[in-house]
Parts: C-alpha cells; sequence; structure tokens
C-alpha cells in the first residue's frame, strides 16, 4: 500500500513521516510554504529519539500525483476544508483501471469531529474513520515535532459508519510498524464522539490559554466542565453512544507521555490555527457540533455557542492566540444563558 497524506500538516506529516520511515510509501501533499519547504528540503521531523530529515515523494494537489490500485488517501486536512479536499480527489483516475479515486480507493478520514466521514460518503464509496490521538506540532514550513513515548499515536480505525474488514487491517499492520497503537475496531464513530468531547476544550485553550484546566474552582476548569456535560447532555438526547472514560484510560493507560523537545509544545490544533494565523479554525465541527444537535433535540448549549462564536471570531479576525482571560469569556456564556 501506498499513503497518500492529504493536508501533511502536524498530524498528517507525522503519519506520513512515521510510516515511511517503517518502510511504507508515502506521498505527502501540502500547499503554499509548507509544500515549498519540503520539496526543498525535505520534511524536518523531531521526536523523542531525535532530529532527522525525511526526504519523501511532496505534491501540492492531486493533479501531481497518479494514482493507483493499491493506494490510501489519508485525509488529514481540517474538517473546514473537507469538501474541497474530497471535491479535488474523489474523481482522479487510478491507473490500470476504468475507475476512479472515489470508486475503488479507500479514504481514512483522520480527523477531529465527526463530519468529515459524513461528507466522505456522499462521494467514496470506501471510507474509514480514524479517531486520531496524537500530540504533534506545526512548527514551522517544512517541519514538524511529535513528542509522545514510547507510542507516537494510538489511531482507532474502521469502516465507515460501522465494521471492520481486511483493508482496515492492512493498514493496522502497515502502521503498527511504526510506533503507533492501530485497534481496529467495528465502532470507530463511538471512539470519535468520544474524542469529540475532549476537543470541546479545544476553542477554550485557543481563546483563553491553556492554564487553569487542572485547577478546580478556576473559570477555564468551570468552563471546560461545563463544556462536556452538554456534549454528554445532547449525546443522551440524541442516543449516541461515545466510549466512556474509563476504557479510554484502559487503551492508552502512560503508552504516550509527552517527551520534552527543542520546540516546547504550546496548544493543540485549534491553539496552533490562530497562533499560525490561518484565518480559519475547526470550531464548527467541535462546538459546533454540540449546539446542532442541542438545536435538534431541544438542548440548550449556551457553552458550546459561545465557544463557537468566540473561536471563530478570534481566527477571522487574526486575534492572538489565548488573549482573552477566562472570567471574561465565563461572562458572555452567562449572558448567553440568560436569552
Amino acid at each position: 500500500m501506498r499513503y497518500i497524506i492529504i493536508g501533511a500538516g502536524a498530524v498528517g506529516a507525522t503519519i506520513g513521516g512515521r510510516v515511511a520511515e517503517a518502510g511504507s510509501d508515502v506521498v505527502l501533499v501540502a500547499r503554499g510554504a509548507h509544500y515549498e519547504a519540503l520539496r526543498e528540503g525535505g520534511l524536518r521531523f523531531e521526536t523523542p529519539e531525535g532530529a532527522c530529515t525525511l526526504d519523501l515523494p511532496v505534491a501540492d494537489g492531486p493533479e501531481s500525483v497518479e494514482l493507483r490500485a493499491g493506494d490510501v488517501l489519508v485525509l488529514t486536512v481540517k474538517t473546514q476544508d473537507s469538501a474541497a479536499a474530497l471535491d479535488a480527489w474523489g474523481p482522479r483516475p487510478v491507473a490500470g483501471t476504468d475507475a476512479t479515486a472515489a470508486e475503488v480507493l479507500p479514504l481514512i478520514c483522520a480527523q477531529n469531529g465527526v463530519e468529515s466521514e459524513r461528507l466522505a460518503l456522499r462521494r467514496f464509496r470506501h471510507v474509514y474513520g480514524m479517531c486520531v490521538w496524537l500530540p504533534s506540532t506545526f512548527v514551522e514550513p517544512g517541519s514538524v515535532a511529535a513528542a509522545g513515548s514510547p507510542l507516537t499515536g494510538i489511531l482507532h480505525i474502521g469502516r465507515y459508519p460501522d465494521g471492520a474488514d481486511s483493508t482496515a487491517r492492512q493498514i493496522s499492520a502497515d502502521l503498527e510498524k511504526a510506533p503507533f497503537e492501530v485497534p481496529v475496531v467495528a465502532d470507530v464513530m463511538r471512539w470519535k464522539y468520544a474524542k469529540l468531547l475532549s476537543n470541546l476544550t479545544n476553542s477554550l485553550e485557543a481563546v483563553c490559554g491553556i492554564g487553569g484546566f487542572d485547577a478546580p474552582g478556576d473559570p477555564a476548569d468551570v468552563l471546560r466542565r461545563q463544556a462536556k456535560a452538554e456534549g454528554l447532555a445532547v449525546y443522551a438526547a440524541a442516543g449516541i453512544e461515545a466510549a466512556g472514560p474509563e476504557e479510554q484510560q484502559r487503551t492508552r493507560g502512560d503508552k504516550i507521555v509527552l517527551q520534552p523537545l527543542g520546540q516546547q509544545r504550546g496548544g493543540g490544533s485549534s491553539w496552533q490555527s490562530l497562533n499560525r494565523g490561518t484565518g480559519t479554525i475547526e470550531a464548527d465541527y467541535l462546538n459546533g457540533e454540540i449546539a446542532m444537535l442541542g438545536r435538534l433535540h431541544g438542548v440548550p448549549t449556551p457553552v458550546n455557542d459561545v465557544l463557537q462564536r468566540m473561536a471563530n471570531t478570534f481566527a477571522r479576525e487574526h486575534r492572538p492566540a489565548g488573549s482573552m482571560p477566562a472570567a471574561e469569556l465565563a461572562g458572555l456564556v452567562a449572558e448567553a444563558a440568560r436569552r
């Protein structure tokens, strides 16, 4: 199998880099300055084992890749970019066949949230969900860091909407040659809904910074707990099952421990989006998923409503990551709850 990493940022480049180190063929797909840096200088990759440069094939879009039977498309763009990527890659011909990528190639949605699988299944026949536990950082164009050890990440994989098959097992076997654990599960969305609950604090971290979450009574900790409680309430109303904390802990244990690297990790993916000034953020598909379910099932979600709104405001107006005090954000939530 050859792995086409569509959106080789922090997560995508880490998956691609680790899999390439383990002996699989990989193509990194990137845009702009990141593409130019990868093309000219390779992938600068820092892990607890040290720093290295990987000279990997790189492309700036589907027109630059001749797809072939046996390719696996790994979608690692942010969800707000999924539709455009799916539309670009789906119609591409697969060499040696009369079929398109959307008809015959497996597509893995290795992303936060639960929306990309829905978008993909409208276009692709063979869609796989992947629940990504993989702490990584986009350092600068051409450079990423992954601080986890002894495992770099845990990546549950399964067919969407459910099931497991030989393709998922082959992908798992390839990825587990690298320092990944890749459980093949028939209920992958149950794991992704669980991950979504933890991702509800991404916007909080991006807007208010990375401190205060473990301090009982701190406004950031209160908002974190409230956001998750809203998520659990809408899941119950919608009949959605998610893997519980004990089950997740049994799976993860101490398998991913963050190690100090030369590049200190700031925050998660949403914080990184603001810090890089990308102009977009995936709050619509994290907090917005909870807000939507709340509206569908009559469950108030004022915390997630405000987190979604403020994260989008910060991204659109290029406000500095972490620049709003959590107490101020809590005041906006209280105001929203009174409406």
